[in-house]
């Protein structure tokens, strides 16, 4: 099967500081893989190096086999890409509602198709549409995480990149998050979630890497990870 995304020896730089050095990786359609690493490994910004916020000086990334490398942002979210960024990044005075219907922005689809868009994270998470006309900023940690989630579904994405989560989440809301991406991969969207938490991570993820300092180091299946040594040292607290 060939790779939905693929990167190769990909490099880039914010300001004169490298943040990630020569990452390839691949990733097929359906799949669900984690990106492992510490606080400041390059996650995030391997991340938008995807989605088109930070833009490569060496290397290629392309998507469904087309180059995308170069591409703007808002055109590698109508290819299909979208991006759930850490913290959020929420608009905390607009409604829930609005804060939706912002995900669908670029994609410039009839009032039907957002309408059908919006029933849908509506029914995923069906606390945000008791709190449709609520301000985002009041909502709870879990329910502004539900949000920003539901946001980036707006777009219809292939493939969806979950940055870190179940940051500063209670456990149970964590278990409750990491349930509903497991449902939302289940209807075929295909996820990459980088998180700090590698236990839960690897227990829904199918195969990951593992990200040091902007470079990956280790890569396997779930269950190759989970029982090497040293990531279970540095980053399950085995």
């Amino acid at each position: 099967m060939s790779a939905l995304l693929e990167m190769s020896d990909v490099h880039c730089s914010i300001g004169k500081h490298e943040v990630i050095s020569g990452a390839s990786l691949d990733i097929r359609e359906g799949e669900l893989i984690c990106l492992l690493g510490a606080n400041g490994a390059g996650k995030s910004s391997l991340f938008k190096t995807i989605s088109g916020i930070i833009k490569p000086w060496q290397g290629t990334i392309t998507f469904e086999g087309e180059v995308i490398s170069r591409k703007s942002a808002d055109k590698i979210v109508r290819m299909g890409i979208a991006l759930c960024p850490e913290g959020r990044k929420l608009f905390p005075r607009l409604s829930v509602k609005k804060n939706l219907m912002m995900g669908a922005y670029s994609r410039h689809r009839e009032k039907a198709d957002n309408a059908a868009a919006l029933r849908d994270v509506y029914e995923l998470f069906p606390i945000l549409e008791e709190r449709s006309e609520q301000d985002a900023g009041t909502l709870s940690g879990g329910e502004q995480q539900m949000l920003a989630i539901g946001r980036s579904l707006m777009c219809r994405p292939r493939l969806l990149l979950l940055d870190e989560p179940s940051l500063g989440l209670a456990p149970l809301i964590v278990t409750k998050i990491m349930e509903t991406i497991t449902g939302i991969n289940r209807k075929g969207v295909t996820i990459f979630l980088s998180e700090q938490n590698a236990s839960m991570a690897l227990a829904i993820s199918s195969r990951g890497y593992v990200l040091e300092n902007g470079h990956i180091v280790l890569e396997g299946t779930a269950e190759e990870l989970a029982g090497n040594d040293e990531v279970k040292k540095a980053y399950i607290g085995a």
